[in-house]
């Protein structure tokens, strides 16, 4: 698929069928996420696949809000992790979190590419999580997405307007002048 197409494609998607996902197909998405850049190459996420359905249920039972009820039926759900203290610091700028924001677009751009919704989850009881996958104490559980063939036709939030988003060269220098 074309680049540009991908990033057009990706949407957060609530309904998902359970099909599994060929060993292939999940392949190329975890290389892909394994491909993102990280602070001087530190790499300090790690990711858990989940494709049990007994934990499928009980991770999705941690999630905060609507979403939780859609990861039910999800083939597999990625859940990645970072510990802290193997990232860097900048400035008091601690660099795990984006990290890990990379390397979760690479995976989500990767499923969309394969033909696969997704949907980037940041609200769920993360001491759960972390007591359900044995996630060791000095690792932040960051993020997860569910990852499967969709089912839904919903409409989706209409793309960005430009002239709000976009400034050149300083605040003031918007595209709505």
């Amino acid at each position: 698929m074309d680049f540009y197409k991908v990033i057009e494609n990706r949407t957060s998607n609530k309904s998902y069928k359970s099909t599994p996902i060929p060993k292939e197909k999940l392949d190329n998405i975890i290389n892909a996420a394994l491909m993102a850049p990280s602070w001087k190459n530190k790499t300090c996420y790690r990711f858990i696949f989940i494709n049990e359905r007994k934990l499928i249920d009980q991770i999705s039972n941690t999630i905060i809000n609507k979403t939780s009820n859609a990861v039910k039926q999800v083939p597999i759900i990625a859940v990645i992790v970072a510990n802290p203290s193997e990232s860097g610091e900048d400035d008091n700028k601690s660099y795990f979190m984006l990290d890990c924001g990379i390397a979760m677009e690479h995976l989500i751009l990767a499923a969309t590419n394969e033909g696969y919704g997704t949907c980037w989850i940041g609200s769920f009881e993360e001491e759960t999580v972390r007591k359900i996958l044995n996630i060791p104490e000095n690792f932040k559980v960051v993020a997860m997405t569910p990852i499967g063939e969709t089912d839904e036709n919903d409409e989706h939030y209409p793309p960005k307007d430009i002239s709000k988003h976009i400034y050149y060269n300083s605040w003031e220098n918007s595209t709505r002048q």
